[in-house]
């Protein structure tokens, strides 16, 4: 599984596809389609774009959130928050080699996550972002590295967890050595999607 994610961002159709373009070209393997509040049809349409340019790229295209949506023009996979459908309907719903991933902000919830089956944990967020309206409380290094040793006490075989939430290039070593798989960046490659390569060559 990709160790790096991109969280696409932008107000529009066309911002959210270009910088979804963008990061394609620059390598990304794996985008997450996330745009929240968009009308629906313009939401689809998006993913659709998406995921014939994640094609084009072999690279991985999941939809954030939306299930039917997902389903609907055979993406990948889907995220789920907390609050969004369970694994487990999701599961009926999409076919079995569907790669679901689930949010996490605490111990209890990737618990919950593991229990769930989820092919991987969002856990975060790792810092304070303005890309995410209620945000939930900032885990810090600390609360990585807490989580994994937790796990870690009780025998549990660690997941794939990718931090989220305002990470960025200088924070990968700091979580590789917490024991995190991957992560999850939005900003920084939106910004400037030449920096995908640095993020690669850390990871590796």
């Amino acid at each position: 599984m990709e160790k790096l994610q991109y969280i696409s961002q932008g107000k529009s159709e066309s911002e959210q596809k270009n910088n979804i373009h963008k990061a394609l070209d620059h390598g990304i393997q794996w985008v997450q389609v996330r745009w929240k509040d968009a009308p629906e049809n313009e939401f689809i349409r998006l993913c659709e774009n998406a995921k014939q340019l994640c094609s084009n790229y072999n690279a991985i295209c999941i939809i954030n959130d939306h299930v039917r949506i997902a389903k609907m023009i055979d993406s990948d996979g889907v995220h789920l928050g907390l609050n969004d459908e369970s694994v487990s309907e999701a599961r009926l719903i999409l076919e079995d080699h569907k790669i679901i991933g689930g949010t996490a902000n605490t111990l209890p919830d990737v618990l919950q996550r593991i229990n769930e089956g989820c092919d991987y944990i969002g856990l975060g967020p790792l810092r304070f972002t303005a890309t995410k309206e209620k945000l939930s409380p900032v885990l810090g290094f600390n609360g990585y590295q807490s989580v994994i040793e937790s796990l870690q006490k009780e025998s549990i075989a660690i997941p794939k967890i990718y931090a989220i939430g305002g990470v960025r290039l200088e924070d990968i070593k700091l979580l590789q050595q917490a024991g995190i798989y991957g992560a999850a960046v939005s900003g920084q490659i939106t910004g400037n999607p030449s920096i995908i390569n640095e993020f690669k060559t850390i990871m590796k």
